[in-house]
């Protein structure tokens, strides 16, 4: 491994990881400004201030921890019912509040209302109307969107989709089960149906068992099926047609369903050359919908995943598909870029890929209708037009602004186990990274 292809492809990743990031809060406070909110502060990053710059009203900078960033909309947090006003500063709440969580609540609600000043009241966030809460609070995952469909058109359209051919790149010598460690030929395992049909690179796959190929993975899934049975394969080699037999032999393969599982199916022994072929927008949509659906069962067996990660740890094997901090994502990133077997084409196509399903990430996960999350303050825009909406239809009082700091012991909670899982994700990334083979 070349160590300055190593560093330079994690650090262009990263960089790219923080531009998404800075983007991100962009897509909030672009249209926020647009509608009158006051945004106070615009940071990629948190904690301590590494650099930062004011225009107008609004300070500009970076944090030092880099694991996300921030916009501040002045006035997210309604006034609760019962709080009194500071008679000097009527834009102020006193805080009234006694016990835990509630002195947290009303501490966080007179926050708000520090950096407002008379005349001021109709730039606070939560007094703007329903839609253009839903617009602003939306703004950031789509942003993300955005990004991932410009990377993958890049990709697609522009640099190509390595896909898999019909035409033999290697022919096995002997029968490995795919769930051994080593993947060398020992004494005693058994010359491959491929080799002894006589298969050799360069040949074209025409047919198998009667049947037109049109694809790899066509031919792959008639293997599997054949299991061992007979096989009549049909290539062109050297512009001629020829009619090889053989018998396919059941082996112990990775299943097509699930990678880490095993399955014994029918077996050949050859593997396909590679080719880059370009896609459409409709290529483009399906690859994003696809990995959309994938993240989003993704997030659903998190719970799962982050046990591994917790035992990974404390020197438990880590598993591939291990979710990965910025920390972790950055390595792999560097071990793509100096894979020196691969071609550059490869190589940037693999981190152009990475980066844009990272986003596709950050898009879905800012979506999940919880606070601190995007998705919370979504979904409180979208309860607050459907209850001020029925209020209408029914004759009845407006009900109001929908008071989303009565959610905020759920967020303080959410928010410290992100935390919690942030540091275990970083400290496994260092000590037990995920490592490509």
């Amino acid at each position: 491994m070349d160590t300055l292809t190593y560093v330079l492809g994690a650090a262009v990743f990263f960089i790219g990881l923080m531009a998404s990031i800075a983007l991100h809060e962009v897509g909030h406070m672009w249209p926020a400004k647009k509608f009158g909110v006051k945004v106070t502060e615009y940071f990629v990053g948190f904690g301590r201030r590494v650099w930062s710059v004011k225009r107008g009203e609004t300070e500009y900078g970076i944090k030092a921890i880099p694991l996300g960033g921030y916009v501040r909309l002045v006035g997210m947090l309604p006034p609760a019912k019962g709080d009194t006003v500071d008679a000097e500063h009527p834009t102020r709440v006193r805080r009234s509040n006694t016990g835990m969580f509630t002195q947290l609540v009303a501490d966080a609600r007179a926050a708000e209302y520090e950096k407002v000043q008379p005349g001021e009241e109709d730039r606070l966030f939560y007094r703007k109307p329903w839609w253009q809460k839903l617009i602003v609070m939306s703004g950031g995952p789509l942003m993300n969107v955005a990004i991932a469909a410009g990377l993958f058109t890049i990709l697609i359209m522009g640099i190509g989709v390595i896909t898999p051919t019909t035409t033999v790149d290697t022919v096995s010598d002997c029968v490995v089960p795919a769930d051994r460690a080593s993947q060398t030929c020992q004494p005693g395992d058994p010359e491959s149906p491929a080799s002894i049909a006589g298969l050799q690179p360069g040949d074209e796959i025409r047919s198998f068992n009667g049947t037109e190929i049109t694809s790899w993975d066509q031919l792959t899934a008639l293997i599997r099926d054949n299991a061992a049975g007979d096989a009549q394969i049909v290539v062109e080699r050297d512009g001629s047609e020829l009619t090889l037999d053989t018998n396919t032999t059941v082996s112990t393969r990775q299943s097509l369903d699930d990678p880490e599982a095993f399955t014994e199916v029918g077996f050949l022994g050859v593997s396909p050359t590679q080719s880059y072929d370009r896609g459409g927008p409709v290529v483009v949509a399906e690859t994003m919908g696809s990995l959309i659906k994938a993240t989003g069962a993704a997030l659903v067996d998190m719970p799962a995943r982050m046990v591994g990660v917790a035992q990974a740890a404390f020197g438990a094997e880590r598993e591939q598909d291990s979710p990965m901090s910025v920390v972790g994502a950055s390595r792999v990133a560097g071990e793509l870029v100096s894979a020196e077997e691969n071609p550059w084409r490869t190589r940037v196509s693999q981190v152009i890929g990475l980066l844009a399903t990272v986003n596709l990430f950050i898009a879905v996960f800012n979506f999940l209708p919880i606070l601190p999350l995007d998705g919370g303050h979504i979904a409180g825009a979208l309860w607050e037009a459907l209850r001020r909406g029925w209020a209408r239809l029914r004759g009845r009082p407006d009900p109001g602004y929908f008071d989303v700091g009565k959610l905020l012991p759920v967020a303080y909670g959410f928010g410290l186990l992100l935390i919690l899982m942030g540091v275990l994700l970083v400290w496994t990334d260092i000590v037990n990274p995920v490592r490509f083979e």
